[in-house]
């Protein structure tokens, strides 16, 4: 059956179409993961030439709401969370911003030997101990963050609490607050065990951010490793 569309209107084909697209996807008539029809089957649906459909389906992708997959065809992917790298927000608040729910998975949580970065970043003394707590952080139950955070010994206390919520509420609740951060941005390739965790290819491409917190009186409060899926979670600077 042939979509009926208004061609003496102002609206451009494309625009309808993209539009109509776009209104199957919110609906779930297209779902997350699931491919569209093809660009020839689009075309008899809505009696139009392949430019039209190929043009609103381009800027479905700019969007971010498709993808096409060389050889198999275009596919409803998750749009990006977007995270303000100028501020200091916890993954559970930017994930309501975006209307997603928000959860954590505890792969570890653990005393260790402090890396040299935590040496530097937490003014540590060399041979130093430190607590680990690492993620994997999940919007709306699909891993996009590898999340690894080193607090001085001083926190050791954190290990007696659940720590599947927000760790910056747990800490506000003692009276920290995170307050600035120096970061450091770069792209890896995905280790077996990254690729594992974030249900991606081994080798895939991972934004890395490593990040010092300090507190509300400027004192360094922990050393965070991100590695994050591009594909699901974009930061804004």
């Amino acid at each position: 059956m042939k979509a009926k569309f208004k061609r003496e209107s102002s609206e451009p084909l494309y625009v309808q179409i993209k539009k109509d697209l776009h209104y199957k996807i919110e609906d779930g008539i297209y779902s997350v993961g699931n491919k569209i029809p093809s660009e020839p089957e689009l075309c008899q649906k809505y009696d139009v030439s392949r430019i039209t459909v190929r043009k609103a389906i381009l800027e479905l992708e700019e969007e971010g709401l498709l993808e096409k997959k060389q050889g198999k065809g275009t596919f409803v992917r998750l749009p990006s969370s977007k995270k303000k790298i100028s501020q200091i927000n916890s993954f559970h608040e930017t994930c309501n911003w975006q209307n997603k729910t928000a959860s954590s998975k505890v792969i570890n949580a653990r005393e260790t030997n402090a890396t040299a970065k935590d040496i530097e970043g937490l003014e540590l003394t060399d041979n130093s101990k430190i607590i680990e707590i690492t993620r994997l952080r999940l919007a709306d139950d699909i891993p996009v963050i590898l999340e690894i955070n080193h607090f001085t010994t001083g926190f050791t206390y954190l290990l007696e609490y659940n720590l599947s919520g927000s760790l910056y509420v747990l800490l506000r609740s003692f009276g920290i607050e995170p307050n600035q951060a120096s970061r450091e941005l770069s792209l890896i390739s995905a280790t077996e065990e990254m690729a594992s965790l974030l249900k991606v290819d081994v080798g895939s491409p991972l934004i890395f951010l490593y990040e010092v917190i300090y507190d509300q009186k400027g004192r360094p409060l922990h050393t965070s490793y991100q590695y994050i899926r591009g594909d699901l979670f974009t930061l804004k600077m």
